[in-house]
């Protein structure tokens, strides 16, 4: 039980470096959203993704030790968690302190993280936003206001006034 104590310990630890390291970029992700750095952006995001695929096998590496540390306590078949390790722990104060930072720091980090997201989706949103409003200007400008022409069916028909700039030789 002890060696199954340290290796999730070791485990919960790696994790918040791992999301400490995601944390990392998504500051540096939220400064090249403002700036408009689109290769910088992809960049981040290959990092983030492989960093995201490496905290899926941590994961899975933590149920994996809780799985077997449940059928070392009889709790074959249960869902098993971090904290009801550390409940399970009451006799071993010193790896029950352990486990318990462990798993704050861990929250603490992931929360941070979340927001961080939370931040980035956000400004990425706004940025499209502007994009778009960019666009119908752009539109706008290059376009003719409609005329006021129907046919015989009292429909608009759409024409457009011309398009042409004013000229001052006529």
């Amino acid at each position: 039980m002890a060696s199954l104590v340290e290796e999730l310990l070791n485990g919960l630890e790696t994790e918040c470096r791992t999301y400490e390291e995601l944390l990392g970029l998504s500051d540096s992700k939220k400064e090249s959203i403002i700036h408009g750095q689109v290769e910088e952006l992809e960049k981040i995001t290959a990092s983030e993704e492989e960093i995201s695929s490496r905290l899926k096998n941590l994961e899975n590496k933590r149920s994996s030790i809780l799985k077997d540390m449940a059928v070392v306590l009889g709790h074959d078949g249960e869902q098993f968690t971090v904290t009801a390790v550390i409940e399970q722990l009451k006799a071993q104060p010193k790896e029950q302190q352990a486990l318990t930072e462990a798993r704050d720091r861990l929250v603490e980090v992931a929360s941070q993280v979340q927001f961080a997201n939370q931040q980035n989706s956000i400004l990425l949103q706004q940025a499209l936003d502007m994009v778009e409003f960019d666009l119908t200007l752009f539109k706008s400008l290059k376009q003719a206001p409609e005329t006021a022409n129907y046919n015989k069916n009292a429909y608009n028909t759409g024409d457009l006034l011309g398009g042409g700039s004013f000229d001052t030789s006529q």
